[in-house]
C-alpha cells in the first residue's frame, strides 16, 4: 500500500480529532507521544546521574561540585532554553492546522533567539563561581565547582540549539529521532567520563573537569544529529531546510517570547528554588551536601516522567486547539496530569520502602547514608503534587496561558518555601530536612494553585 500524502494524513487527524472521545483511544493516543518523549527526559537526567555516580568513587567534595555546578548551571542555562519553550505553542498549533511552512518559520526564528542569548548565558555562568565564597560554601567542595563551571559552560550555544530543534519536532510529533540522540549522547556522556575523569588510554586524568568535557561533548552530538533530523525530514518533504534563511521577524521573536518568557520564568523560579536549596546545603557539612544532592538526584529523576508528559500535554493540548477541539483539549490536559500524578504515587511508595539501597549506588559512605536515606523519606511526600503541577503547567501552555504558573511558583518557592526551608535548617536546627520540608510545602501549595487554573482556563476554552 503506498504511503499516504501529508494532506491524507491530516486529513484523517482532524477527523479523528472531532470523532467521538475515548478513554482508551485517548490513553494510547497520549502514550504513544509521551512515552519517546518522557524517554527523552530520562535519558536527559541520566547524564546528570552518570555524572554523579562516576564522581562518587573520588570524594563526597566531588559529589557536592557536581550537584552544585549543575544546580547553579542551569538556572541561567534553562532560562534561555525556557524562552524556546514558545515553540511548543506555536509549532503545535501551526501542525494541528496542517501548516508545516509556518512551523519551518517559527523554527527558524528560534535559531535567532539562540543566538541572541547564548552570550549573556555564558557571561552569567562564568562570573558565577565568584559568588560562591560569599555565600559560605565549602571552600573544598567551591574549588571543584568553579573548575567544573568553567568548562560546561562551553556547552551552552549547543544547549541551546539542541532545545530549539527538540520544541520544533516534538511539536510537529516527531519525537522518536529526540528519544534516540539522548540516549546515544548518554553513550558518548558515559565513554567521556570514564576516560576522561580517570585518564584511561593515557589521557589526562581530569577529575570533576573530565565530567564536564564529556558533558560538553554529548551536547555537541545531540544538538548536530538534532539538526540533522530536520534538514532530513525538510527533504522528504521535497524542500530544503537552509535554503530560504529569513531574516528576524520581530513579530514573530516577540511572540515566541511572550509565551516562553513567563514559562522561562517559571522553570527559574523553580529550578533556582532546588538550586537555592543547594546553595543553603552547602553551608552545611559536606556529608550533608553530598546527601542532599543525591536525594535531589534521584527526585529529579523521577520528575522526568511528569515533565516528559507535561510536554506531550502541551502539543496535544495545542494540536486539539489549533484543530478547533477545545473540549478534546481539555479532556487531554485532565488525562495528562491523571497519568502523572499516578506515576509520582508509585515513585514515592518505592522511594519509602528502598531509601538506604538507592542511595548506596551512589555512595557506600556511611555518613552520607544516614542522612540521605531518611531526606528520600521527604521527597516521596512531594511526589504526586510535583507530578501534578508539572504536567498542569505543560496542559496550560498548549492553551497558550503560560503566566500564571509563573507567578505560583514565585510564590510557592521563593515566597513560603525557600525562607521557611532556611529557617527550619538553621534557627529550627533541623539541618538539611528543613530545607527539604520547605520544598513539600511549596509544593504542595503550587500544585493546588495550578491545578484550579487550568480548571479554569480550560472551562473557558471549551465554551468559547
Amino acid at each position: 500500500m503506498p504511503p499516504q500524502s501529508p494532506k491524507v494524513e491530516l486529513a484523517r487527524d482532524k477527523a479523528a480529532a472531532r470523532g467521538q472521545w475515548s478513554l482508551g483511544g485517548e490513553l494510547r493516543a497520549l502514550l504513544r507521544l509521551a512515552i519517546p518523549v518522557v524517554l527523552s527526559e530520562l535519558a536527559w537526567m541520566m547524564m546528570s546521574v552518570v555524572d554523579t555516580i562516576m564522581v562518587g568513587r573520588l570524594s563526597p567534595e566531588a559529589i557536592g561540585a557536581v550537584g552544585l555546578s549543575s544546580s547553579l548551571y542551569y538556572i541561567p542555562a534553562l532560562f534561555g532554553t525556557g524562552l524556546l519553550l514558545g515553540l511548543d505553542t506555536l509549532v503545535s498549533q501551526a501542525h494541528g492546522r496542517g501548516d508545516r511552512d509556518d512551523c519551518h518559520q517559527s523554527v527558524m526564528q528560534g535559531i535567532y533567539i539562540v543566538l541572541l542569548f547564548s552570550v549573556p548565558v555564558m557571561i552569567i555562568v562564568q562570573w558565577i563561581p565568584a559568588l560562591l565564597p560569599r555565600w559560605g560554601t565549602n571552600p573544598a567542595v567551591a574549588s571543584e565547582t568553579a573548575a567544573y563551571l568553567r568548562l560546561l559552560n562551553w556547552g551552552t550555544p549547543w544547549l541551546l540549539t539542541y532545545a530549539c530543534f527538540r520544541r520544533y519536532l516534538q511539536g510537529m510529533h516527531i519525537v522518536k529521532p529526540v528519544t534516540f540522540a539522548l540516549v546515544t549522547a548518554n553513550l558518548v556522556n558515559l565513554a567521556g567520563n570514564w576516560l576522561l575523569i580517570y585518564g584511561k588510554f593515557g589521557l589526562p586524568t581530569m577529575g570533576v573537569r573530565g565530567s564536564a568535557l564529556s558533558t560538553v561533548l554529548a551536547r555537541i552530538y545531540m544538538a548536530g544529529f538534532l539538526v540533522g533530523v530536520a534538514v532530513w525530514h525538510e527533504r522528504q518533504r521535497g524542500g530544503s531546510f537552509f535554503a530560504t534563511f529569513p531574516l528576524p521577524n520581530n513579530k514573530r521573536i516577540l511572540r515566541i517570547l511572550q509565551l516562553g518568557g513567563p514559562a522561562a520564568t517559571q522553570m527559574i523560579f523553580e529550578i533556582g528554588a532546588f538550586g537555592g536549596a543547594t546553595v543553603i546545603a552547602a553551608r552545611l557539612s559536606a556529608d550533608s551536601l553530598a546527601a542532599h544532592q543525591i536525594a535531589l538526584n534521584i527526585a529529579s529523576v523521577t520528575y522526568m516522567v511528569p515533565l516528559g508528559v507535561s510536554a506531550s500535554a502541551a502539543v496535544a493540548v495545542g494540536h486539539n486547539i489549533g484543530s478547533g477541539n477545545p473540549a478534546r483539549a481539555r479532556r487531554t490536559g485532565y488525562l495528562a496530569i491523571s497519568v502523572a500524578a499516578a506515576f509520582m504515587a508509585l515513585m514515592a511508595i518505592f522511594l519509602t520502602v528502598f531509601p538506604r539501597q538507592i542511595v548506596w549506588i551512589y555512595t557506600p559512605d556511611p555518613q552520607v547514608l544516614a542522612i540521605g536515606a531518611p531526606l528520600l523519606a521527604l521527597a516521596a511526600a512531594f511526589q504526586i503534587f510535583d507530578g501534578i503541577q508539572t504536567a498542569t503547567t505543560g496542559a496550560l501552555r498548549g492553551l497558550g496561558h503560560t503566566k500564571a504558573p509563573m507567578v505560583l511558583n514565585f510564590i510557592g518557592y521563593w515566597i513560603i518555601g525557600l525562607p521557611l526551608g532556611y529557617w527550619l535548617c538553621f534557627s529550627a536546627r533541623l539541618g538539611v530536612f528543613g530545607v527539604w520540608i520547605g520544598l513539600t510545602i511549596a509544593l504542595v501549595f503550587i500544585a493546588t494553585l495550578v491545578l484550579l487554573e487550568w480548571r479554569r482556563k480550560s472551562r473557558l476554552a471549551s465554551l468559547e
